[in-house]
């Protein structure tokens, strides 16, 4: 499943510095630029957050004040960024409930290596899954296999590695630019709607009438791959 971190940070150029790093790397990213825009992403998307890289000093709202609000509903993972290197602000953010601390400027390794310690820490690696069920739908992963109804299906690589993606976040919306990144990679230079062209692939090999339907366009998203879908 890809995992999503909330990048809160005024400076409009580290902004985009890390979330351009944090997509290389596979994670899906939310951005806001100051405490009160945090909050109300927060609480937009609250269940489907992993992790938030919160700057100290923001407009509106500093860090800390969105922090105790947001431990007021949630343990989500907190790593507090601050130009400040003064240990009685450490402690504040420690003693407020943050996970972690960094100091900029950072080294961005440093900073993902700690992304995917505490990660790690809050999902444990679960060994994968060798098939994949969603209704009738069936995926082998051992064999790399697929079967509807007990009929086999064939599919290319690229449809495979799509129905496999789709398949492990099942009942979960995935944005195009995700199915981009997991199935085609972050340096994919070719044209965005080729998401769009493998899921009519997909569609058409997988269903026989349109009861029969399983993934699913969420207008103006991506795509939902559901057995009971009600949109």
């Amino acid at each position: 499943m890809v995992e999503t971190i909330m990048v809160v940070e005024d400076d409009e150029a580290l902004r985009a510095s890390l979330t351009t790093e944090l997509q290389f790397e596979g994670y899906a990213v939310r951005d806001a630029s100051d405490g009160k825009a945090a909050l109300a992403l927060y609480e937009n998307n609250r269940g489907q957050l992993d992790l938030i890289l919160l700057d100290w000093m923001l407009p509106e709202l500093d860090g800390l004040g969105v922090l105790r609000r947001i431990r007021k509903h949630d343990d989500l993972p907190v790593i507090m960024m601050t130009a400040r290197d003064y240990v009685g602000d450490k402690v504040a953010g420690l003693d407020t409930g943050a996970d972690d601390y960094i100091t900029k400027p950072f080294d961005i390794e440093e900073l993902l290596a700690r992304i995917r310690v505490i990660l790690r820490h809050r999902h444990p690696r679960q060994p994968e899954e060798r098939q994949l069920h969603v209704g009738d739908l069936t995926l082998d992963t051992r064999v790399r296999q697929v079967l509807r109804g007990g009929h086999r299906i064939q599919l290319t690589q690229r449809e495979y590695e799509l129905l496999q993606c789709l398949m492990k976040n099942a009942g979960q919306t995935m944005t195009r630019d995700e199915l981009l990144n997991a199935v085609w990679g972050v340096d994919f230079e070719g044209q965005p709607n080729i998401v769009d062209v493998y899921v009519r692939y997909l569609r058409h090999k997988l269903q026989e009438t349109p009861q029969d339907q399983l993934i699913y366009t969420v207008r103006g998203i991506g795509y939902i791959l559901s057995a009971d879908y009600q949109g």
